[in-house]
């Protein structure tokens, strides 16, 4: 992918130098130019179209800040309670995801969510032990943003 990028800047700015115009619009539209080069060359390289893991990527922080906000309110709930009700645990969690990149960010974006700390992963990279705050409500909703995780995460990661 990092060699598309480069490949595409340096269109972008041959395109500047061809077009004798050292300006926003030219580099913009030399940079569009290699855009449609390295979609026409695209079987040529290992890794897919870049704009498509791109893509992927802002739909994974899109989903993060969705999955951010959901758990934010439910723990504003349990807080706000007149009395905290709340059962706390730790229960496992399978993974389908394969290597380390896609395990630890899965564990990160879950850690990252209020409400759930990933305090351990197995030494297979297949489970996954989370404490919640509240078992019952908490985990139901780990899981839910899990599977939504896991396929946001194949995205970005797999060809």
């Amino acid at each position: 992918m990092s060699m598309q990028v480069l490949i595409n800047l340096f269109i972008g700015v041959l395109w500047m130098f061809l077009q004798d115009n050292w300006g926003l619009l030219t580099f913009f539209s030399g940079y569009l130019f290699g855009l449609l080069v390295l979609f026409i060359l695209r079987k040529y390289f290992p890794a897919k179209f870049y704009p498509i893991t791109l893509f992927a990527i802002m739909q994974l922080v899109v989903l993060f800040f969705y999955e951010l906000f959901i758990s934010s309110i439910t723990v504003v709930r349990q807080v706000i309670r007149p009395r905290i009700n709340v059962t706390p645990g730790i229960f496992t969690l399978k993974t389908e995801l394969e290597g380390d990149l896609e395990v630890i960010l899965l564990a990160l974006l879950l850690t990252l969510t209020p409400g759930s700390v990933v305090v351990e992963v197995s030494p297979d990279n297949k489970k996954f032990y989370i404490h919640a705050m509240d078992i019952p409500e908490s985990s139901d909703a780990v899981i839910r943003s899990t599977t939504r995780f896991e396929a946001a995460i194949k995205k970005v990661t797999r060809p």
